[in-house]
């Protein structure tokens, strides 16, 4: 069985494919570090019918950050292009198994998508047994994906300020620990290294084992080993929004739904000199 209620397997989608009831997502995105372009594996080899998501692409460019949300009208606009509508069954999975997916996953779920799932063990776990792909740019098709921002599953700088000076609620940050020590540099020029004082670290590595994701007993584990207080409302947060939210579909694996996730997460708050930093432990 599937670690998460978000989660499907590759048998149920492969018995699925080509139902006009089902939308199915590329939603690859990786790390400059990593030197893969995703949209160029999207169009070396895919899943058949899947359309490619570009989170750079459908995003606020104006806002100086990278793949921050964009407004609803425009996201509806551009995935209705693309031939998703909001009444779908959307399936989305990356090219590492379980790394941007869940970046794509909340975006919809945030836009008003009911029915979103993320294929469990992704793309790899897809070519692993040998079922069918295809290549090249998807045929042209439209729908209409009617978009309405749930702002409150969204929170911004002003929105932790507040939570923690009132320690209301636990900030956790996916980034690799010595990143949130700040003993290693952030990869983004002008980003300071540390975190946001009273912040709680849980790397997604912790919880993401072989491109899928770890039980649920495993990641109440990590949560307790990383000090997080589970009683709190929980924001997630990491270096600019994507691994973030792993940690909002590891969470409600365990039965620890969050209350937000902070889309400018590191980024914004590391390049804001107005904003404190915190390093160490």
């Amino acid at each position: 069985m599937a670690s998460s209620r978000f989660l499907v397997s590759t048998e149920w989608l492969a018995a699925r494919l080509g139902d006009p009831g089902l939308a199915v997502v590329d939603g690859s995105w990786h790390l400059p570090a990593a030197g893969r372009d995703g949209y160029r594996e999207y169009l070396a080899a895919h899943i058949p019918g899947a359309v490619f998501f570009d989170i750079d692409a459908i995003a606020d460019r104006s806002s100086g950050l990278p793949h921050m949300l964009p407004d609803a009208e425009t996201f509806g606009r551009v995935v209705g292009a693309m031939g998703i509508s909001d009444a779908q069954d959307i399936v989305v999975y990356d090219g590492t198994g379980l790394f941007s997916a869940p970046r794509v996953w909340w975006t919809f779920r945030v836009f008003g998508a009911r029915n979103v799932y993320i294929l469990d063990g992704g793309f790899p776990a897809w070519r692993a047994e040998g079922r069918p792909v295809e290549s090249g740019p998807p045929a042209a098709k439209t729908a209409v994906f009617h978009a309405a921002l749930d702002a409150a599953q969204v929170k911004t700088a002003a929105d932790i300020q507040s939570l923690l000076a009132k320690g209301s609620a636990e900030i956790v940050d996916a980034r690799a620990a010595d990143r949130f020590r700040g003993e290693a540099p952030e990869p983004r020029p002008g980003v300071r290294a540390g975190h946001m004082p009273g912040s709680k670290n849980l790397p997604f590595t912790e919880i993401v084992e072989d491109g899928r994701l770890a039980s649920a007993a495993r990641i109440l584990e990590a949560m307790d080993a990383a000090g997080i207080d589970r009683t709190k409302p929980l924001i997630t947060s990491c270096g600019s929004g994507v691994s973030a939210a792993i940690l909002a579909l590891a969470f409600d694996a365990a039965g620890q739904p969050v209350e937000g996730l902070y889309d400018g997460s590191w980024t914004e708050w590391g390049s804001r000199h107005d904003l404190p930093v915190a390093t160490g432990e």
